[in-house]
């Protein structure tokens, strides 16, 4: 790498750390440069998962607030994102590179809707007096098989059901997002580190970038008004998913 593929992908860093904290889609930012710059797609996403650990550290550390009141969730919804990620770790190591390619814009942009109509969704369903444990784990299962698999959108899925199945604010369903996230990047990350063939110039450039851009995306996040926090949301998620369709399609 030179100097300047050195500071591009630092700075994709701290915008994929500071999106990830925020929405949870920070991949769509770092893993296409990674590409640009010659990397395999397979390899770029292996790197961009390892260097996103100590981003997603960071921006769950920046939620620790809203995430003390939701503590009895996070052991039973820990256990599940940890098994997700090590079922999705496996599907990348052992699917054809081109399965990769056409299926994720489709899953980010069915993650786009549903968190443009979870307020609709959520008001023709009965009001939540509690948990719904079951869609709650089974999506939370999906979500992190997702993202061990292609760890960007995974966020956007959990914030569209969250809120179905949690009566908790947006602010505290985006910091329980961001500590699942976390989870699961950790564990595919150590699953692909055993593994090996990690492009590590290129991770680590990541891992420095990501940590400053969570830490300024926990502080951007809180000041977002909720209906403009949904909005950003939906429109990154939508132009994500047709950018990765043209580059599946093209």
């Amino acid at each position: 790498m030179d100097a300047l593929q050195i500071v591009a992908m630092i700075l994709a860093g701290a915008g994929a750390g500071l999106i990830n904290t925020v929405v949870g889609s920070g991949s769509l930012i770092s893993y296409p440069v990674m590409v640009m710059f010659g990397l395999p797609p397979v390899s770029a996403n292996i790197a961009n998962t390892v260097g996103l650990v100590p981003g997603s550290i960071a921006g769950s550390w920046g939620y620790r607030r809203e995430l003390s009141a939701l503590r009895p969730l996070l052991l039973r919804l820990g256990v599940v994102a940890v098994v997700g990620a090590l079922i999705g770790a496996f599907l990348l190591t052992r699917l054809p590179s081109s399965v990769f390619s056409v299926v994720v814009p489709f899953l980010i942009l069915f993650a786009a809707l549903l968190v443009a109509f979870q307020p609709r969704i959520a008001a023709a369903m009965k009001p939540v007096e509690g948990t719904r444990w079951r869609p709650l784990l089974i999506v939370v299962l999906l979500a992190s098989i997702y993202g061990g698999y292609f760890s960007a959108a995974q966020g956007i899925i959990l914030l569209g059901v969250l809120g179905l199945c949690l009566k908790a604010g947006l602010q505290e369903q985006n910091g329980l997002k961001n500590l699942l996230q976390t989870l699961v990047n950790l564990v595919a990350a150590v699953f692909f580190i055993v593994s090996g063939g990690i492009a590590w110039n290129y991770a680590g450039c990541i891992a420095v970038g990501s940590v400053v851009g969570a830490l300024a995306g926990a502080w951007v996040a809180r000041r977002l008004p909720a209906k403009y926090f949904r909005a950003f949301i939906v429109v990154f998620g939508v132009a994500m998913a047709i950018y990765m369709g043209w580059r599946a399609f093209s």
